[in-house]
């Protein structure tokens, strides 16, 4: 009768190996709801990024522009975001056509551009 006794419920040991392994699987999670914040993030970025760039390139296809040859920066924000656009016009070996490249960069990290798009314009006679 007194053996029936002792084998109700669990050891101290047992709960703290129950409360070990809990721990482990909640850090994991957060671990992972952390990493998916930061991807959503930076592809909320890359998509801003993208809109700025396509932007700029469809402004001088419309306007049917021949842009001057060099580089220039100025302003692309979108939403609440604020970005750096850097427009670099080169020629081509066709002197009909000239290439023109917008990267973005977010304005507090102007070292790393968040996305480069290139067009070819060419020269409406």
């Amino acid at each position: 009768m007194t053996s029936n006794f002792f084998n109700k419920g669990f050891t101290l040991l047992e709960v703290l190996v129950a409360l070990s392994i809990v721990a482990t699987v909640i850090g994991a999670s957060l671990r992972a709801v952390g990493s998916l914040t930061q991807n959503s993030r930076d592809l909320r970025l890359a998509l801003f990024a993208t809109w700025s760039a396509e932007n700029r390139l469809t402004q001088i296809r419309l306007a049917r522009e021949w842009p001057p040859l060099g580089s220039r920066e100025f302003s692309c924000n979108q939403a609440d975001i604020l970005m750096q656009c850097r427009e670099n016009i080169v020629d081509t070996p066709n002197p009909a056509f000239r290439k023109v490249e917008v990267s973005v960069f977010a304005a507090q990290d102007a070292g790393r551009s968040i996305m480069m798009l290139s067009q070819i314009v060419p020269h409406e006679m």
